[in-house]
């Protein structure tokens, strides 16, 4: 048993609509000295692979192998879930693929001490709903988007989540999954690195079903890879700009793969429908996985998992950076 009781975030992002007041700023605080590594195994055939100890594992802080530990009891553990969707800039042409939702997420927002809210944003924010255990209201709520305005402030939407999740009681997994297009469209708030260092600190992993309003050039980037290894010497200045690059890039790939979460770009309704299924199996199927680093240097660390004896093993989605000391430094 992992010796923290601490949160693994999934989140849910969802873009704004109307001319509805952005709502309030949630302050932030970091919690705890426990490093949270939410790991997926699928074996050759995409199959999930369950069975595994905490033996099995080994994780690498920046180069330096790290005891791990395993919280046996996550499954069945209690999920603060944030969606958020962009309705704004060409979301609406999205609507018919993406209608549905509600009833797809059931599976996921019904389960016992599970919480869900709802962000939407288009160029503002707009907390539709705040956490409720009320899976109906949700659904309802979802069932009513609207078209916004022609923004899709998607940096802004996901550090108002992450901030809101941080919020969450410990013991709590924080998901965030969000629904927006590739690109960030009039972010006045959130900034790249700070978005970064945000979560690096808050333990929330992001589930990104990206579509695009340039269908034809994205086809190809299928899913992000987080299996970078920096090694030992690790220039933070240079890691910081190239994940910046990529995140103007591909914000929701980005964001998926740095902390562990999946990204699935959808181009049909029958895509989109695989991605959220994908999305409902695999809340409870990751490993929660933690370490805790003994006196880490400030600023962004590079993380690696991966398996003892990787025979028959496909793929292994983790976290992949965290960052030591608050968000503010």
């Amino acid at each position: 048993m992992s010796p923290f009781k601490a949160s693994l975030g999934i989140a849910v992002v969802m873009m704004s609509v109307g001319t509805a007041a952005a709502p309030q700023e949630p302050s932030f605080n970091a919690q705890s000295n426990v490093v949270l590594v939410p790991t997926l195994v699928r074996d050759a055939g995409g199959k999930v692979v369950y069975g595994l100890q905490a033996k099995d594992f080994i994780i690498e802080d920046d180069g330096v192998e790290q005891v791990p530990y395993l919280d046996e009891g996550a499954e069945a553990g209690p999920v603060s879930v944030i969606i958020a969707v962009q309705c704004g800039r060409r979301a609406r042409r999205e609507f018919d693929r993406t209608r549905g939702l509600a009833a797809m997420l059931d599976a996921v927002l019904s389960q016992p001490d599970t919480e869900t809210a709802l962000v939407f944003f288009d160029s503002k924010l707009t907390l539709a709903r705040d956490f409720t255990n009320n899976s109906k209201i949700i659904e309802g709520d979802l069932k009513n988007l609207e078209a916004g305005d022609n923004g899709a402030a998607i940096l802004d939407a996901v550090a108002y989540s992450v901030k809101l999740l941080n919020q969450q009681p410990e013991g709590r997994q924080r998901v965030l999954l969000l629904i927006s297009e590739t690109r960030d469209h009039g972010s006045h708030f959130a900034k790249l690195d700070g978005v970064v260092k945000l979560i690096g600190v808050a333990n929330v992993a992001v589930y990104a079903l990206p579509f695009s309003p340039y269908v034809s050039q994205q086809l190809d980037a299928a899913r992000g890879s987080n299996q970078d290894e920096w090694g030992t010497q690790v220039d933070i200045i240079e890691k910081l700009a190239a994940a910046r690059q990529a995140m103007r890039s591909n914000t929701p790939r980005e964001l998926a793969s740095m902390s562990g979460g999946e990204y699935q770009l959808f181009a049909s309704r029958k895509a989109f429908e695989t991605s959220m299924n994908s999305f409902a199996n695999h809340v409870h199927s990751r490993y929660l996985l933690s370490f805790e680093p003994k006196s880490p240097r400030p600023g962004l660390h590079q993380i690696r998992v991966r398996l003892k004896d990787p025979a028959r093993i496909e793929t292994v989605l983790f976290r992949s950076n965290y960052w030591a000391g608050s968000a503010d430094q």
